[in-house]
């Protein structure tokens, strides 16, 4: 159970801070030329991408370890975590030459494990188990109650918490003006809890708001219920902060300091991603960008102020890029999938080609096999148009020279079956 008197105070967040002070690179907060000409304001990036662990997680990992007694230390730790949480843990383990199991799902990419294994060395044992992080986190209490290790929460502990908070203290030292609004990620809220605490006792004026993923909205369905709630499903692209439930402490102290909360569809974040690569050169996981992606919800209420958007992590494997492209155009709505039926006639396609496809259009996915004794032949067909207003005109074309087609972009299960 969590203590819900719990608060963190700005001393303890100053002795995490001084636990940290040569360990954790104190980040940049870096104004960002970009962001603050399209959104008419000032856009400044608190820029914990850059972390040696390539994430923040490194100061909850290493504020909880580094307070653990000489005979916890001895029994060693104990974690679970998919990614950023693991690599915080592993590098302090190594640090602190304390002897640490991480249990990873069987799902994490091979590229977290071994950058687990590699921020460890010999101090860490990986222990990849069960096909969700619930199982994983299952595993490693268990393991907990056997052997007596210290269980590293990856956000719902105090020590946690104080660590993360630690981001809020640098945000303010290093802003030369009064902070309007923070935009700050949300998954499990350890982050939230400890920046929202630190920044609302020292500059309560400054507005929070917490980014969630539209397809794991779990701190907003918990404050809708007025209590913690497991989401039964939901949408783990945004690795970094798609948790189906949020942290009990967490959420009593985002209740006090978080001041709005908006979600962020998936495809947006993907979106912004690519803009920061191609504009600023600037690589960030898609948890990284969930800040970033929420400014065009508040363009108008921003103008004019100065905003920070809290970069959390840039821990991207590039095997995703595709997905990542892809996910992009759907939602910006330049590429569309089809399941069209041709006559089993030569020339369909060519005329599908020739009067259908606009100008600019690409087909970039084409699937058909030829069906024995059947007048029509279904074909899979990905079109991706220059423009989102392109799409009408393909649709009306269709219908105007008799290809009979279903449109799979809005059938989720089917889309998700065939692509």
């Amino acid at each position: 159970m969590s203590d819900t008197k719990y608060f963190p105070q700005l001393k303890d967040i100053t002795t995490a801070k001084h636990n940290l002070c040569e360990i954790v690179l104190h980040t940049p907060l870096q104004k960002n030329l970009n962001l603050s000409e399209e959104f008419e304001a000032n856009v400044f990036l608190k820029r914990e991408d850059l972390q040696i662990v390539r994430s923040y997680k490194i100061r909850g990992a290493y504020n909880k370890i580094a307070q653990l007694s000489d005979a916890e230390r001895e029994k060693g730790v104990v974690c679970a975590s998919a990614g950023n949480h693991a690599q915080g843990v592993a590098y302090s383990c190594r640090l602190l030459g304390i002897e640490g199991k991480i249990y990873m799902p069987t799902t994490t990419p091979k590229q977290k494990i071994k950058q687990v294994k590699m921020f460890g060395k010999t101090h860490v044992e990986v222990i990849i188990t069960g096909d969700t992080y619930d199982d994983a986190h299952r595993a490693a209490l268990e393991d907990c109650q056997k052997t007596g290790m210290s269980f590293i929460h990856p956000f719902d502990d105090p020590q946690i918490i104080e660590g993360q908070a630690t981001v809020g203290l640098e945000i303010l030292q290093d802003s030369t003006e009064t902070i309007d609004y923070l935009f700050v990620p949300i998954g499990g809220g350890g982050l939230a809890a400890g920046v929202g605490a630190c920044i609302k006792q020292i500059s309560p004026n400054t507005k929070i708001v917490g980014v969630e993923p539209a397809g794991a909205p779990s701190m907003q369905k918990s404050l809708e219920a007025d209590h913690v709630i497991k989401l039964e499903k939901i949408d783990k692209f945004v690795d970094g902060a798609a948790v189906q439930r949020v942290g009990d402490t967490t959420f009593e102290i985002c209740k006090k300091v978080v001041d709005e909360y908006q979600s962020v569809p998936e495809g947006k974040i993907c979106t912004k991603i690519l803009e920061l690569y191609n504009r600023d050169a600037i690589v960030i996981e898609p948890a990284g960008a969930l800040s970033i992606a929420a400014l065009d919800f508040y363009r108008e209420e921003i103008k004019g102020k100065n905003v920070v958007c809290i970069v959390s992590g840039s821990n991207n494997d590039i095997t995703r890029t595709e997905e990542i492209k892809e996910r992009s155009l759907l939602y910006e709505g330049l590429k569309h999938y089809f399941i069209v039926r041709f006559p089993q006639r030569a020339g369909a396609l060519r005329t599908f080609v020739d009067v259908v496809l606009g100008p600019t259009d690409d087909v970039t996915h084409f699937e058909y096999s030829k069906k024995t004794n059947r007048e029509k032949g279904p074909a899979v067909i990905g079109i991706e148009v220059q423009n989102p207003e392109d799409f009408h005109g393909l649709v009306k074309r269709m219908d105007e020279n008799g290809f009979i087609y279903e449109y799979l972009n809005e059938k989720a299960d089917l889309f998700q079956f065939l692509i």
